[in-house]
C-alpha cells in the first residue's frame, strides 16, 4: 500500500511529498525553468537537510516541475540588477555569504547518506547542474539536456561544479564543458558519464521513482557504508581507503539487515531491511 505524506517547504516554489519512503523535492518555477530565486533556494536548503536526517527517508529523488530541472541562478538579477543589500556588502563578506550558501546547498546534498537521485526533465544548467551532479544519479528525458554556463556571463563557476564535474567525466572533457558552456544532448551525457541513463520523456518521472523506491527499500546502513567507500575513493590513499572498507563491512556482519538478507537469499524470498 503506498502512503503519501505532504511536507510543507514554506513556499509553492519547492515542492516536497515523502512516498514509499521516498522525498521528492520538486523546483517548482517552472515560469522561470526553476531557475534558483531568494525563496526557492532557502527551502530546497532545509528540505535537504531535513529529508536527510528524517529516518522515514530512505532515498531523494530531487527533479523540476514542467520542463526544465534548474536552470541556475537568476542572470537578470546580477550586474545592474543586482540586490541592493549584495552591493553593500564587502568584497570579502560577499565571498563568504557564497560559500556559506554552497555549503548548505551542494555540500549538503554530498553529504547525505542516503542515495539520492537527480531526474532530469529538461535543461540542468549552471548551478543547477551542480545539483544535478551532487545527487549520486542522474535520469535524463531525451530531450534534456546541460550546460555549464558561466562562460557565456564571464564567471568561473559556484557551487562546486569544477570539482564535481571533474570526478564524472574527467580532467580533459571537464575543460571543454566548462571553457566552452554549450548545451550537451542526453544522449551524449550518458556516453560520457555525466548521467547514468537516458529515458523517454514520459517515462522519466515513473522510472526515476522506481529506482529511488528499490533504494529506500535497501539495507540503509549498507547504502550508508557504501557511499562513505566511494566518497574515500577519491579522496584516499588505496592503503586507508581499503582499511576503512574492511571495518565497515566486518561492522556490517553484526546487523539485523545482513542476517535477514542471509535468510532471504537461502529462502528465495525478498528480504525485508529495518535499518538494523
Amino acid at each position: 500500500m503506498t502512503t503519501e505524506t505532504t511536507i510543507d517547504t514554506g513556499t509553492d516554489e519547492l515542492l516536497c511529498v515523502i512516498r514509499d519512503r521516498v522525498a521528492v523535492i520538486t523546483l517548482n518555477r517552472p515560469e522561470a525553468r526553476n531557475s534558483l530565486s531568494d525563496t526557492l533556494t532557502p527551502a530546497l536548503r532545509t528540505m535537504i537537510r531535513s529529508c536527510g536526517e528524517n529516518p522515514d527517508v530512505g532515498a531523494l529523488l530531487l527533479t523540476g516541475a514542467g520542463e526544465a530541472f534548474c536552470a541556475g541562478g537568476n542572470v537578470k538579477g546580477m550586474g545592474a540588477h543586482r540586490d541592493p543589500k549584495k552591493l553593500e556588502m564587502s568584497l570579502g563578506d560577499r565571498i563568504a555569504d557564497l560559500q556559506e550558501r554552497q555549503r548548505l546547498l551542494t555540500g549538503a546534498l554530498v553529504s547525505v547518506r542516503k542515495p539520492t537521485i537527480a531526474a532530469l526533465p529538461g535543461p540542468a544548467v549552471g548551478a543547477g547542474l551542480a545539483i544535478a551532479m551532487a545527487c549520486d544519479i542522474r535520469i535524463a528525458a531525451q530531450s534534456a539536456f546541460v550546460a555549464t554556463g558561466y562562460a557565456h556571463i564571464a564567471l568561473s563557476g559556484d557551487y562546486g561544479i569544477a570539482w564535481l564535474l571533474t570526478r564524472l567525466v574527467g580532467t580533459a572533457r571537464a575543460r571543454e564543458l566548462m571553457f566552452i558552456g554549450d548545451r550537451v544532448d542526453a544522449v551524449r551525457c550518458e556516453a560520457i558519464g555525466l548521467v547514468n541513463r537516458v529515458v523517454p520523456d514520459d517515462r522519466l518521472q515513473a522510472e526515476a521513482f522506481a529506482l529511488a523506491k528499490s533504494l529506500a527499500e535497501g539495507p540503509r546502513l549498507a547504502l550508508r557504508y557504501m557511499k562513505d567507500n566511494l566518497d574515500e575513493a577519491v579522496l584516499f590513499d588505496f592503503e586507508t581507503a581499503r582499511d576503512h572498507e574492511a571495518e565497515r563491512l566486518i561492522r556490517l556482519t553484526t546487523t539485523a539487515d545482513h542476517k535477514e538478507a542471509v535468510q532471504a537469499f537461502i529462502e528465495k524470498r525478498k528480504a525485508v531491511f529495518t535499518g538494523k
